[in-house]
């Protein structure tokens, strides 16, 4: 009966409109009176046709820093009026898909959209309702990459703002005006959405105006901001770098004449450390021109371990230098005495006779001091000495105990980590 009347009716539009499908309208023409024509949108040459827009977030499939983008399923909803479909009745009718070929719909488009589809399984996933009042509901089913641009300084403590435009590709907003159907409440599927890095902290809705040179345009934005989760990056990259750190301080430990055990802990632990800077940047090829805060606590680790790798080799070359100054400081003394010892036993060999004579007066008579030494002996000590002191002050590394280095690396490395790390966590996770 009824519903009948409303399907013929309707058929009989669509019939016309195909039959005048190539026909060249002229551009006055204010308004068709008769017939469809989807070439032509509603309220044409009479102020604009509102477009309300809602969306479901189905899935964010990828988020990727590598590309700056992510993929998301989304189901756009557009709602506008069109005069010409208005029929009488009190039910909507519900038509197939493919009948939208020959209706007027929004030429909707997505900004920063990299590659984009619409779903056909098992045939296109799109959907027609019309309403007594000539309002048509419009819904898709739609994949998209998007850009969305990323600062990774704070990476892995970072928080991504990505932004869904929809804009008006011809239209502009003398001819379409777009709004959110609900506010901030047209886009849901957000609060129930899983991602494997990152968690949604907010995001609302915004209108604004694209302007180009060939006009202003309206357009919808959905901003959403991540968060990403740092646990993961916790427990593959901080952890492990923070042990070898540790680890490193074993060699404080080791006494400082274990030269292969000492070697072996430093150079392992550098090599390591190495390796795991290698994996955190193979991640993020492209993003290598961010001086990431991973790349810092990375680079602190690497330092740490490089520094117990040299405090060893400082301490071990102070033992030697203590060793060999001792032993230089032994032969010089062997050699003055030495001097010494021949001097006297000149002095005595030349002076033989007169010298006991001498000693026989002195034990008759009152004691006399005895003779001071040659005064080029004395010239000789001096020299000596005074070479000594200049080069004990232009050696670099000159301690009494070279084991001391040991005992206040034991405290300074550790005490120094600590503090970075307090620093490093406070800077980026409040500032």
């Amino acid at each position: 009966g009824q519903m009948r009347q409303k399907l013929n009716f309707l058929m009989m539009l669509l019939f016309e409109q195909d039959m005048k499908e190539g026909e060249i309208l002229p551009p006055t023409i204010q308004r068709l009176m008769k017939g469809y024509n989807k070439y032509l949108r509603p309220f044409f040459d009479n102020g604009p046709v509102t477009v309300g827009m809602s969306m479901d977030i189905a899935s964010i499939d990828t988020i990727s820093e590598i590309n700056m983008d992510y993929t998301a399923t989304i189901f756009l909803r557009q709602r506008w009026t069109d005069e010409r479909l208005v029929f009488e009745g009190n039910k909507s009718l519900s038509l197939d898909g493919r009948l939208v070929e020959l209706l007027w719909v929004p030429d909707t488009f997505i900004v920063d959209s990299k590659k984009s589809f619409l779903h056909d399984i098992t045939v296109e996933n799109r959907l027609i309702r019309i309403f007594p009042n000539g309002t048509v509901l419009y819904a898709l089913r739609i994949t998209t990459t998007v850009a969305c641009n990323m600062d990774l300084t704070k990476y892995p403590m970072d928080k991504q703002t990505c932004t869904l435009q929809l804009e008006s590709w011809g239209y502009n907003i003398n001819d379409v005006m777009f709004y959110w159907t609900r506010g901030n409440e047209s886009v849901s599927g957000l609060d129930s959405l899983q991602l494997a890095q990152y968690t949604v902290e907010d995001y609302y809705t915004s209108v604004s105006e694209a302007i180009y040179e060939t006009g202003n345009y309206p357009r919808l934005v959905f901003h959403f901001e991540l968060k990403r989760s740092i646990l993961y990056f916790i427990l593959e990259t901080y952890v492990p770098s923070s042990l070898l750190v540790v680890l490193s301080w074993v060699s404080f430990w080791i006494s400082l004449s274990s030269v292969p055990a000492r070697i072996c802990i430093g150079v392992t632990t550098v090599l390591t450390m190495t390796t795991l800077m290698m994996g955190a940047r193979t991640s993020l090829p492209n993003a290598n021109c961010f001086i990431k805060a991973i790349d810092v606590y990375l680079g602190i680790c690497f330092s740490f371990i490089f520094g117990a790798l040299i405090e060893y080799a400082v301490a071990h070359f102070c033992t030697l230098s203590h060793t060999d100054t001792h032993m230089l400081m032994y032969s010089h003394h062997l050699h003055d005495l030495d001097d010494e010892i021949n001097g006297i036993v000149t002095t005595i060999s030349s002076h033989a006779a007169a010298a006991s004579r001498a000693k026989k007066r002195a034990k008759e008579q009152s004691p006399k001091p005895e003779p001071a030494p040659p005064e080029h002996t004395h010239w000789c000590i001096t020299v000596l000495a005074t070479i000594r002191k200049l080069l004990r002050s232009i050696k670099c590394c000159t301690v009494e105990n070279p084991h001391h280095i040991d005992n206040y690396s034991r405290v300074t490395f550790p005490l120094s980590f600590v503090i970075v790390n307090l620093l490093y966590w406070t800077y980026y996770l409040f500032f």
